[in-house]
């Protein structure tokens, strides 16, 4: 299993692709037990704040799905680190 761990990290890891640490990263490494930085943990919550204002906000089913989507993508490859800016701290 050890084998397989090895070979997922050396060939799908973000930072071997260019790719930054995301939303969702933040969240794998809070989940597996290693502590997040006061930084990293201001981003998971501003994100999250970001994430039901725009959801609740939302008129139709359409838009909703729309948005969810949208969200999706930038927790999956959006720079966490944008979320540390004020207009998320509202």
């Amino acid at each position: 299993m050890d084998f397989k761990n090895d070979i997922a990290k050396r060939f799908f890891t973000k930072e071997d692709i260019g790719g930054s640490e995301s939303i969702n990263d933040l969240r794998d490494k809070e989940f597996s037990g290693k502590s997040l930085s006061a930084e990293e943990k201001f981003a998971l919550a501003n994100f999250d704040k970001y994430r039901l204002n725009i959801l609740n906000s939302q008129k139709n089913e359409e838009q909703f799905h729309l948005n969810y989507r949208q969200i999706q993508v930038i927790s999956n490859l959006g720079d966490w680190h944008e979320f540390l800016k004020d207009e998320y701290t509202k």
